[in-house]
C-alpha cells in the first residue's frame, strides 16, 4: 500500500497567503492592466471628462455669468413624467445648477457615424445647450470662435 503525504494547506507556512482557486483547480486571472500602466478608460469616464472640459471652455469664455455654476452629472432624470421624451439636461437658476444626464444623451442619441469624435461631439452639444437654456442665449452664441471655420 501506498502512503500518500499529508497536503499541507498553504496558510500553515507563516507569512503565505493562500491562492484562491476556481472549480478547475487553476488560479485566479491577473488584472487586465499591470500596476505601471494607467488604468483602463471606460465611457463613463470619458463622458465625465468631456462634461468637465466642455464646463471649463464655457467658464473661460462666460466667466461673469457662470460664476458659482456647478455642472453635475447623473445617469438618469428623477421622473419620466415629461410629455415631451426623457430629458437630456436640467438647469435650475435658484440653486445655480447645470445637471446633465448620461444615459439619455448616450443611448437615445442618433449618430450618423458611431465613433468616439461624434459621441464627444453630441455631448459637447448638449452641455452648451444646457449652458445655453440656463443664460437665456443662443448655443451658437457662446462661443462662436469655436464654430468659425477658416
Amino acid at each position: 500500500m501506498v502512503r500518500r503525504k499529508a497536503r499541507r494547506s498553504p496558510l500553515d507556512e507563516p507569512g503565505r497567503q493562500a491562492v484562491r482557486r476556481d472549480r478547475h483547480g487553476r488560479a485566479g486571472r491577473s488584472s487586465v492592466v499591470r500596476p505601471p500602466l494607467p488604468a483602463l478608460r471606460s465611457r463613463i469616464d470619458l463622458f465625465d471628462q468631456t462634461v468637465a472640459t466642455t464646463a471649463d471652455f464655457l467658464r473661460g469664455s462666460w466667466p461673469e455669468e457662470l460664476a458659482g455654476v456647478r455642472y453635475e452629472v447623473q445617469a438618469m432624470p428623477p421622473s419620466l413624467d415629461s410629455n415631451d421624451g426623457v430629458d437630456r439636461w436640467q438647469t435650475d437658476a435658484v440653486s445655480r445648477r447645470i445637471t446633465i444626464f448620461r444615459i439619455p444623451i448616450q443611448r437615445l442619441s442618433h449618430l450618423h457615424r458611431n465613433d468616439e469624435l461624434h459621441q464627444r461631439m453630441m455631448i459637447e452639444s448638449c452641455v452648451f445647450r444646457a449652458t445655453a437654456e440656463f443664460l437665456g442665449k443662443d448655443p451658437w452664441d457662446l462661443g462662436p470662435e469655436r464654430f468659425r471655420f477658416l
